[in-house]
């Protein structure tokens, strides 16, 4: 099977069209290796005008496979997990996760960091649910509307720009958004002036 093949994948999008961006969106956030952006910009490319309901799609069913990906780690992750890592790294990465779980969330719900390690993990780490989704819809969202607003003001002919440099703005955006955030939390603790 063809899974690198994005004009095979762009192909299966336009043949089930909103049905299978949902289908993808949702197990892409548990195991599913070709982002939900595939799916969205090959129907967006088809039909502009259309492109802040797609948005709306991989959104929604994105967070929710991320809950089903949430589930799939709280069931059965973390005795693989202490298996394979140990108690004492796993319970390290707890704690971290618990100090930046909303800023982890968001950035990997926006950036080209794996969504579906993140919704598995939060899981695997009991961590909260509310924040999973919370985070998700705006991470997620903030992506797939951002791509679906290009398509919807400039058609069919932004797609190279898209393809090409929307994970670099995204990654750099995210950069921003984790300094943003880590120098706030130091002037509240007072280390900056």
């Amino acid at each position: 099977m063809e899974i690198l093949n994005l004009s095979y994948w762009q192909e299966i999008a336009l043949k089930y069209g909103i049905y299978g961006l949902a289908l993808n969106s949702f197990v892409e956030a548990i195991f599913f290796p070709i982002p939900p952006d595939v799916f969205l910009i090959a129907l967006c490319v088809t039909n502009p005008e259309n492109a802040f309901f797609y948005a709306l799609i991989a959104t929604l069913f994105s967070t929710l496979g991320g809950v089903a990906g949430y589930y799939v780690g709280l069931f059965g992750g973390k005795p693989l997990a202490v298996k394979f890592f140990g108690e004492e790294k796993v319970n390290r990465v707890h704690r971290l996760y618990e100090s930046y779980e909303s800023l982890i969330i968001l950035l990997a719900g926006f950036t080209p960091i794996p969504y579906k390690v993140f919704t598995v993990t939060s899981g695997v780490l009991f961590a909260s649910l509310r924040k999973l989704i919370v985070y998700s819809l705006i991470g997620r969202g903030l992506r797939f509307f951002a791509e679906g607003a290009l398509f919807y003001f400039y058609g069919a002919q932004i797609k190279s720009f898209v393809v090409h440099n929307l994970n670099v703005i995204f990654t750099a955006l995210g950069i921003v958004v984790l300094v943003a955030f880590l120098a706030y939390r130091r002037y509240r603790k007072g280390v900056l002036p």
